[in-house]
């Protein structure tokens, strides 16, 4: 969603353990060794055991995960391997685990389940097999810390799988710092005794956070400057605390949310925003912060009868309403001038509603959309091709695939936005309003107000709307083209520009080197790309601009 906008071609943030974004702090460059170590490096004979367990810990999403799939890409040739990533399982589930991931087929009975035993048989010959090979064998178990007591037990008991010379499996545990507790009970000493290295992984330092957001988006592509001031990358370090898996929600929320608010950087307020969502943090306090939803909504039909606007109001006054807004919200609310009258309904702001929930009841024909926003250029009602109907107004259909945010709010007119919920069919959106946090779709004869940060989730671009074209217009425009289209254009960059419009009876403009350096300073400050080729988007921007008689968005909470 937020990819074009900040440069990145893939997601910096994802939660998921891929190893290319395994930022190596020092504790983390620490942590890989002692695996390594544990595998390849004590060996009979060079003053180590051989065998045994190799222990990691670290609290939640400080990376130990991500540590095991980067020590898996390392593990010499010639190693197997079988990885157990849910260990909640009985002794005999778990050797039944362990013989599946090493591809083994225990010998059991045709009418009985194999054994304990079967499974540890089966295990001990293919261990000495691939010892006799001159191959290695590693079991990994992450979230060791859901083993139960008798799991472990059984574990310990593996170990003994040997040769005169040396343990036939290296096990590793990889799990939250209560794991180092239960190893410290009294009926673990025997399996504490057999860990031959362990390594607890710590949180981030504030320096080390801020290194590791810049690795994670240079992974992803990013090559300009950090798009995070540096009070928000205090801030992140502080909500998240070091902990990785935190630093990738915030992160990729507040990213969302300045791409949302077409800001190039991420600031503090987007941070503690963001917080707000993924971790339920209280934000920074503003205007109306602590007022329950039907409070703040009675508050401002209040304030607006006293022609009193709530974000003024509770700016100057924030511990109290003034003394005319106290009596009328303890009492019945005066009367709105005969001569000015105040429709409630439609000046409360509206309640937020899950997108989700309004799926169902959004059309899967863009057709039907379409025909949703005629109304809105007045167009007849026709059950012919909407575009078709269209043209004949003079008006043509226009779509994107590739709209931004900011492109869309500064275009400022309604339309119709593809929305799709993963795999699932797309459906078709009216847009109407646009705030700095909300969307407002029109569904049917009613409005709903929708987070953008949610709305995001399931736009990527795709947008579609009604624009009225000047007269002869093309869109492959030539050197020295001249007429209406041209006039037209000129005399509306003057009215933006400044520059003065064509004096009565002057030449006819044409479109020259100097009229083309005109459009791509208007494109570049539009947020176009500035190709000097006046294309629809740049029209309809000149139309809003300009304050053209065309349909815009609403963009204040009703």
């Amino acid at each position: 969603m937020y990819s074009n906008h900040f440069g990145l071609t893939q997601d910096p943030f994802s939660i998921a353990p891929d190893p290319r974004y395994l930022f190596m702090s020092e504790r983390h460059r620490e942590a890989l060794a002692h695996l390594l170590y544990g595998v390849t490096g004590p060996q009979p004979g060079a003053g180590g055991s051989g065998g045994g367990f190799v222990l990691l810990t670290g609290d939640i999403g400080t990376g130990k995960t991500t540590i095991c799939r980067c020590f898996l890409e390392q593990i010499p040739t010639g190693c197997h391997v079988a990885y157990i990533f849910n260990p909640k399982l009985t002794v005999t589930e778990l050797l039944q685990s362990i013989c599946e991931e090493f591809h083994i087929a225990p010998a059991a009975s045709a009418t009985n389940p194999p054994t304990v035993k079967d499974y540890i048989d089966a295990l001990n010959v293919f261990l000495l097999q691939s010892h006799a090979a001159g191959q290695s064998c590693v079991l990994i178990i992450d979230e060791a810390q859901n083993l139960q007591p008798d799991v472990l037990e059984q574990l310990r008991l593996l170990t003994n799988l040997e040769t005169s010379e040396r343990k036939l499996l290296q096990i590793v545990l990889i799990g939250q710092p209560e794991l180092r507790s239960m190893l410290e009970r009294p009926e673990l000493e025997q399996l504490a005794q057999r860990v031959i290295a362990r390594f607890h992984l710590d949180a981030l330092t504030e320096r080390e956070t801020t290194q590791y957001i810049a690795h994670r988006l240079a992974v992803a592509g990013h090559s300009k400057t950090l798009p995070f001031d540096a009070k928000a990358l205090q801030r992140i370090h502080q909500l998240a605390r070091g902990v990785p898996r935190r630093i990738n929600l915030l992160c990729g929320r507040a990213l969302l949310g300045a791409w949302a608010n077409g800001l190039e950087r991420v600031n503090r307020a987007v941070v503690d925003k963001a917080a707000s969502e993924v971790f339920g943090t209280e934000p920074t306090r503003g205007p109306g912060a602590g007022l329950s939803p039907t409070t703040y909504y009675v508050l401002s039909a209040i304030l607006l009868l006293l022609g009193v606007g709530l974000g003024a109001f509770l700016r100057s006054n924030p511990q109290q309403p003034p003394a005319p807004v106290a009596k009328a919200m303890s009492s019945t609310p005066p009367k709105a001038p005969a001569s000015a009258p105040v429709a409630i309904t439609t000046a409360v702001p509206r309640p937020l509603e899950a997108i989700e929930t309004l799926l169902p009841q959004l059309p899967r024909d863009i057709n039907a959309a379409w025909r949703e926003l005629a109304p809105l250029w007045k167009l007849p009602a026709s059950d012919t091709d909407p575009c078709q109907s269209a043209a004949a107004q003079a008006l043509q259909c226009y779509r994107s695939a590739n709209l931004t945010l900011p492109l869309l709010r500064q275009l400022a007119r309604p339309g119709i936005l593809t929305l799709q919920n993963g795999k699932e069919p797309p459906v078709y959106a009216l847009l109407v309003g646009l705030t700095d946090q909300t969307a407002t779709l029109r569904v049917g004869s009613s409005l709903h107000s929708v987070r953008l940060v949610a709305l995001g989730r399931l736009w990527h671009g795709n947008f579609a709307t009604y624009w009225r074209a000047p007269a002869g217009y093309g869109s492959n425009w030539r050197d020295g083209s001249s007429g209406a289209m041209v006039d037209q254009l000129v005399s509306q960059l003057s009215k933006v520009d400044g520059a003065p419009a064509p004096a009565a009876g002057a030449s006819a403009a044409t479109l020259d080197a100097t009229l083309r350096e005109r459009i791509r300073a208007f494109q570049r400050s539009q947020g176009l790309k500035p190709d000097g080729q006046p294309g629809p988007l740049t029209f309809m921007q000149i139309d809003s601009a300009t304050a053209t008689n065309e349909p815009r968005l609403q963009t204040e909470p009703r």
